[in-house]
């Protein structure tokens, strides 16, 4: 797992990366006292690495996967607040992965926004289909996505839904 908060600390090996499909140090990580976690499943290490240090420097608690099926095993580890899903992944795409994310009881609570480079409108209507709450694309506008983010944190869920 690898983490960032304002602190700019984070875990990982000593160029900051997380070894792909590793597991975390500790099943439930404490969180930081009043501050949001978001999962930032990408499989680009430098996208991993710009969004994340963004989200960060804006008080986010950042963990990051490299792929859909680290993903997934993140989510109901860490019960992120957010996450931010890369559509094309490797070992199992963010089409999938936000399926069974929204099947799965333990994490379909959690918003999920797609992140794409595709910008065509039935790539958006595609995600939302497959359970995306919003949907986003590459190169990523920092203001655009934060306003995402907080909306769709601010707004009141069901957690049976």
């Amino acid at each position: 797992m690898h983490r960032q908060g304002p602190d700019k600390t984070s875990t990982g090996d000593a160029a900051g990366r997380e070894p792909a499909g590793s597991q975390p140090a500790h099943p439930r990580p404490e969180r930081v006292a009043g501050m949001q976690r978001i999962l930032l499943v990408e499989d680009n290490e430098l996208n991993r690495d710009m969004l994340g240090r963004r989200l960060a420097r804006r008080g986010y608690e950042i963990l990051v996967a490299a792929d859909g099926h680290s993903g997934l095993a993140l989510a109901v580890e860490a019960s992120p607040h957010l996450i931010i899903m890369d559509m094309g992944l490797p070992v199992m795409d963010g089409w999938e992965a936000t399926r069974r994310l929204k099947a799965d009881v333990r994490t379909r609570h959690i918003p999920v926004i797609g992140l794409s480079a595709h910008a065509l409108d039935g790539d958006r209507c595609r995600a939302l289909e497959c359970g995306c709450d919003d949907y986003d694309t590459k190169p990523v506008d920092m203001d655009r996505l934060v306003a995402k983010i907080r909306s769709l944190l601010e707004a009141p869920r069901n957690a049976a839904d």
